[in-house]
């Protein structure tokens, strides 16, 4: 079994190479999920993500290569790098012990288009409706209506990422999303596995997260490219 520092070094391959391997789509040696699911790719040999990159845009429009310190090498007339997002891991060390004073419902299919309203809502760009098959997804509702949210989202034999750590603009402020995260976080903790999550640099959410008992330990940065017409 590959060890737990290493999948941490590259969370896409390996979760495509254990837990979401049903949803590993694989061109010139580079892996990617399929595109309904999730649109990451991940690679260790840059010098084939020039082909990987331009097959993978035949069944999307757009991706993003996950990666901590390597740059893609991309055909620049076929296939446009749209950002770079400057990210950062972030590993549980131990768990802060917080009270939860709210009702954390583990969320149904019956709730993936409220999931997804919800996500595109707060951060728009990114989220599929079949992400939710990712991993589990919690909930909180106030009035019957969905208001915050956590997922799982990557995810190994060894490790289990917080994703989709949303809050509806109204409901802000409320403590909602430090419970969803610590509950979460527990329930991975339950499977024996490590809880993770990625975030940009300078995100004043990374308080919050060290709060919890999360800690920095490596950047993990997002190339977003777009198929050129």
């Amino acid at each position: 079994m590959i060890d737990l520092e290493k999948q941490l070094k590259n969370p896409v391959w390996y979760s495509l190479k254990e837990t979401h391997k049903k949803f590993a789509i694989e061109h010139n040696d580079v892996q990617f999920y399929n595109p309904e699911i999730c649109s990451f790719g991940a690679f260790f040999d840059e010098t084939k993500t020039r082909k990987a990159s331009i097959a993978y845009l035949r069944k999307t429009d757009d991706f993003f290569f996950v990666s901590e310190n390597q740059t893609p090498i991309i055909d620049n007339t076929k296939v446009l790098l749209e950002k770079k997002i400057d990210g950062c891991q972030m590993v549980l060390n131990k768990l802060t012990d917080i009270s939860i004073t709210e009702n954390i419902v583990l969320l149904g299919k019956e709730f993936i288009d409220e999931i997804y309203e919800l996500v595109w809502l707060v951060m728009p760009g990114y989220y599929k409706r079949r992400s939710f098959e990712m991993g589990k997804y919690f909930g909180i509702f106030k009035n019957g209506k969905l208001v915050a949210i956590t997922g799982q989202r990557m995810q190994t034999n060894l490790f289990i990422e917080v994703s989709a750590v949303v809050t509806h603009p109204e409901y802000t402020r409320q403590g909602l999303a430090k419970q969803l995260i610590a509950h979460t976080t527990k329930e991975i903790l339950k499977e024996n596995k490590t809880p993770i999550l990625h975030t940009n640099k300078g995100n004043l959410a990374i308080l919050l997260y060290e709060k919890l008992g999360y800690e920095l330990t490596r950047d993990m940065n997002w190339w977003s490219y777009r198929k050129i017409s």
